[in-house]
């Protein structure tokens, strides 16, 4: 027989179809419905992987995601590597290869193995906080090197992923996470009403512990046989979703959940175009969790060698996928699942040497099977240690005395120990919600507890601590009907010949003999963290368990703690002297078990990694020999060079051509919302600074607006177009921003306002003229405006026609000469351009970039938020007093303003800059210092926030926040550079035409 560890009938899986698999390049067969673990268990294989730190040999503990040692990296070759697979969920099919990880040169024979062979405290908890101390010139040149290339378990993939991965939102009345008993009939419960119900499981099939459990019946018929009913009749409702092999990883506020499903790993041929993985993203009315619990393992000495394994995964194994974990086994127990387990495998035939109980007495049903299949139980017990090396070859077994003292009585032969050391709910979503835990004291369990009032969440089943079959079922039930907003389920299915769990188990480090700082007893499998590594943290000072956890890493594996933390936890608390509940408990956050980078981005990768947005004339641009920089997501044109003009030539080009004539920028990645509403102007006047109750239509005035810190935010020019109508511009970065920022007062603060908020910036193609000739280019081509000095004033909008399309024509400068901003519908964009750019062609007209722009704007003093702002800056810090509405009652970010750190008189202040050498362009950032040699730790006086060489003033031109910059005018600061110090003389921040005449051509 090829698979000598499979049993002759029995399991899921399916015997008649084979499936070929190699594992560190050699050849194996198993069964369509394996996984890897069971696959390579049915072969004999049971050494699967190393630990972290000491490199000791490991096999598999668990059966599902709770799995710290069996990790394995598989390969489908062109890019297709994956690490750090659990062996557990690896679905086998045709042609798998997987391999170990952690070793080297090979599994069996791995010379970090040498690490287990190091002195009693070298590599004990915290040894890198001890070892890597000195000398200061070791740590680049050794320590970092070594810890690099020992950090780490799997490799990394070297080339990209080729495959691709999606996201889709969901919304349902109720989301039943776990597809086991509770979860079965939560669901049918919630969905026999019609609520919209979606279930989801990270098992291939449906069905939770029930695939595992053959005494059992639910409504007369085998548990197996109701669960397949149960999903029939689930898959039958239109109102149902089934997803398998889909993790919920996350609970996030609002009821809002991430669910990770696995779409086409498990397949030996990927279907063209399909993606790997999907990420659902569910927004639920309800939440029922029925996640479930873990079995813990025991902590003994040499706990950890391969073949050592939890009772209920074995059960798991042989029930499920009809594997036997080994020939002869010990099963070490502290509850009856232990002898739930050796009774189901003495069946299969695998001779159980011994039931060791750590009770004086077993649950007298568990005892009467045992008995039953004629089974040695050996009570007041323990394993005090096993031999082996790459498998465990036998235990060692004490008896315990009634002061706790443990006597050696016997080693028995092995190769397969089966611990069953009870059963923690799996708390981990709820938890995630907000919810309060509750430590259970008879049980030594953290149970749920008070739910977070923000969440609609429901905990059934043995996550909410209800172990039992029955009593599973009955909580999925009932909280499945109180979901759907029914006091109670139609029916509740009914159970009979279940062997309940007794209690939560044993936590802690069990009693032992032997020298306690020479064995090696595991808590944390994977991290090699012992009872004795964290005795210690508590000797060397640490108290609360968070501190414990970072000290010695436990629970901080892959697995997080799953069969790892209550032990550690207890362990802690007995070395502390204290009650659990006062050590404290651990945080648990998301994910549940390791995502994907691939299911987080989704689409976004590649050329959709950074999307890529153009305006209208980005063609034009280009054909024109724009050179273009990234704005926010968008692509701008930054200059426009002639001939081999540099960058520098070309902007001085540009800035004459404005300043002397007239010419064209597109302005179109301006944010642009549209403000509508009865209560449209009184919205403003909360938002912004300004006051805008008595702004006529058909006037623009510029808008600031404040955080609620009183600081800068975003700026624009603001049109109204009708009494219950605004077209507001924001920066091109901020637009977003701004507008989440709307909707979030608009929806929390203001819902007594009837205002609704349109983005529409991507609807207008905004085509700025400017220049002393800009009305001279627009007079041939408006329709139906009166574009004359008198009838369109500065700060005033305007709505007719230009070349035929509609436009929205608004009377501003960012440059400060005569300017008009041409708003058109984004598919006229283009047109209009050609159009404007022809006329302007008998002026002399000019294309330029925001290079250009730039340069315009800070010769006249204008500032562009995020450039003269740091989110610290106030309007009076920016010489903008006089954009705050004095008579105004309240707006956002006012009573900020009044904060005495935001009146001190030391506080920077937009200023210009004059540099005594006028050759001399400062760099943006630069610190400025009050003395050429400034004294080391002495705090700088500012920063330079834009720095140019201006063709108008030909000579350089900065501006910059500096402390007290309004009292220093006149005075010389100093900018220390590696070069030698600049000075410069402080100036207004109005480098060109301060009286504004030129705003009027």
């Amino acid at each position: 027989m090829s698979q000598p560890y499979r049993t002759a009938s029995g399991g899921r899986v399916d015997r008649a179809k084979a499936v070929r698999f190699t594992f560190d390049g050699k050849a194996y067969e198993g069964q369509a419905g394996d996984t890897l673990a069971s696959a390579l268990l049915a072969n004999g294989v049971h050494l699967m992987g190393r630990s972290f730190k000491y490199h000791r040999p490991r096999g598999v503990l668990g059966a599902g995601a709770e799995e710290p040692n069996a990790l394995v990296g598989v390969s489908r070759g062109r890019g297709r590597y994956t690490p750090n697979l659990r062996a557990t969920q690896v679905e086998i099919y045709e042609g798998l290869v997987a391999e170990s990880q952690n070793r080297w040169p090979s599994l069996a024979f791995d010379i970090g193995e040498m690490n287990n062979m190091a002195p009693p405290g070298l590599l004990s908890a915290g040894f890198y906080y001890k070892t890597f101390m000195g000398p200061g010139t070791a740590w680049k040149t050794v320590y970092e090197p070594m810890i690099r290339k020992a950090a780490g378990l799997g490799v990394i993939p070297k080339e990209p992923d080729p495959d691709h991965y999606t996201h889709r939102y969901a919304h349902c009345d109720v989301l039943v996470v776990g597809a086991g008993a509770a979860g079965l009939a939560a669901a049918l419960a919630a969905s026999e009403g019609g609520a919209r119900v979606i279930l989801c499981d990270e098992n291939p099939e449906m069905g939770g512990g029930l695939l595992d459990e053959p005494g059992a019946t639910v409504d007369g018929k085998p548990a197996v046989a109701w669960a397949a009913e149960a999903v029939a009749t689930l898959a039958s409702r239109p109102n149902v979703t089934l997803l398998t092999r889909t993790q919920a990883f996350g609970y996030y506020a609002q009821n809002f959940l991430g669910l990770a499903q696995r779409l086409t790993e498990h397949l030996a041929i990927l279907p063209a175009h399909a993606p790997r993985e999907r990420m659902w993203k569910v927004r639920a009315r309800q939440v029922v969790l029925a996640t479930g619990a873990i079995e813990q393992p025991l902590v003994f000495p040499d706990n950890d060698r391969p073949g050592i394994m939890l009772a209920g995964a074995a059960r798991t194994y042989l029930n499920r996928y009809g594997v036997k974990p080994g020939e002869r086994a010990v099963v070490f127990t502290v509850d009856d699942t232990g002898y739930a387990a050796a009774v189901d495998l003495a069946k299969a035939g695998v001779s159980i040497a011994a039931i060791v109980d750590v009770r004086e007495e077993p649950g007298e049903a568990a005892a009467h099977a045992a008995n039953a299949a004629a089974l040695r139980i050996v009570t007041s017990a323990v394993i005090t240690g096993t031999s082996g090396r790459l498998r465990v070859s036998g235990v060692e077994i004490g008896k315990v005395g009634a002061d706790g003292s443990v006597r050696p009585v016997e080693r028995v032969p092995c190769d397969c120990v089966l611990m069953a050391g009870g059963w923690v709910p799996a708390v981990h979503l709820f938890s995630q919600s907000r919810g309060k835990l509750r430590y259970d004291e008879t049980r030594g369990i953290y149970v749920p507890g008070a739910s977070s009032p923000i969440q609609a969440a429901a905990s059934a089943g043995a996550c909410n601590g209800a172990f039992g079959l029955a009593a599973a079922i009955a909580e999925g039930s009932a909280a499945g009907a109180a979901a759907a907003g029914r006091s109670a389920p139609a029916t509740t299915p009914a159970v009979t010949g279940e062997i309940p769990p007794v209690g939560g188990g044993f936590r802690g480090a069990v009693p032992h003999h032997r020298d306690p700082q020479k064995v090696k007893a595991f808590v944390d499998f994977q991290n090699d963290v012992t009872a004795k590594d964290i005795k210690l943290a508590v000797r060397e000072g640490f108290r609360s368990i968070e501190h414990v956890k970072r000290y010695t890493t436990t629970g901080m594996a892959t697995d997080q703690g799953k069969t790892s933390n209550m032990n550690g936890l207890a362990i802690a608390a007995s070395a502390l002297e204290k009650p659990v509940p006062q050590v404290g408990l651990t945080t648990f956050r998301p994910p549940y078990t390791p995502v994907t980078f691939g299911s987080f981005a989704g689409h976004s990768r590649d050329h959709l990694f950074d999307p890529v947005r153009k305006t209208a004339t980005h063609a034009w641009a280009q054909a024109q020999g724009a050179v273009f920089e990234d704005v926010g997501l968008w692509k701008r044109a930054w200059y426009f060079p002639r001939g081999a003009e540099d960058m520098h030539a070309a902007v001085a080009r540009e800035c004459r051509t404005v300043r002397g004539s007239v010419g064209i920028f597109d302005a179109s990645t301006l944010g642009k919302i549209e403000v509508v509403g009865p209560d449209a102007a009184e919205f403003m006047n909360r938002l912004y600074t300004n006051p805008w109750a008595k702004l006529e239509p058909g006037r623009c005035r510029y808008g600031l607006m404040l955080n609620e810190q009183g600081f800068v935010m975003d700026d624009g020019v603001i049109g109204r177009l009708a009494p219950d109508r605004f077209h507001v511009t924001t920066t091109t970065g901020g637009a977003p921003r701004v507008l989440a920022h709307m909707e979030d007062y608009l929806q929390t603060e203001f819902t007594d306002l009837k205002v609704w908020l349109t983005s529409t910036t991507e609807q207008w193609a905004v085509i700025a003229v400017q220049g002393p000739n800009a009305r001279k280019v627009l007079e041939p081509l408006v329709e139906g405006i009166d574009i004359s000095r008198e009838a369109m004033p500065h700060m005033s909008v305007r709505e007719g026609r230009i070349c035929g399309a509609p436009t929205r024509l608004f009377r501003v400068s960012f440059t400060g000469e005569l300017g008009f901003e041409v708003n058109v519908p984004a598919d006229y964009g283009l047109a209009v351009w050609e159009a404007i750019w022809a006329e302007g062609q008998k002026h002399g007209m000019a294309a330029y970039g925001t290079e250009t722009m730039h340069v315009l704007r800070a010769e006249k003093g204008y500032i562009i938020v995020g450039q003269e702002t740091d989110g610290t800056v106030t309007p009076n810090d920016l010489g903008l007093d006089w954009a705050i509405g004095k008579a105004k009652p309240d707006f956002v970010g006012k009573r900020s303003l009044a904060r005495p750190d935001m009146l001190k008189a030391d506080r920077k202040q937009l200023v210009g800059l004059l540099t005594v050498d006028p050759a001399v362009v400062l760099e943006e950032g630069a610190q400025i210092t009050e003395t050429a040699t400034p004294i080391r730790g002495k705090p700088a006086l500012g920063h330079v926030t834009s720095s140019y060489l201006s063709p108008t003033r030909e000579r350089s031109i900065a501006l910059a926040l500096l402390a007290r910059g309004r009292a220093r005018m006149g005075a010389r600061v100093y900018i220390p550079m590696p070069a030698g110090p600049i000075e410069a003389v402080v100036t207004e921040p109005i480098f060109h035409d301060k009286d504004g005449s030129r705003l009027d051509g």
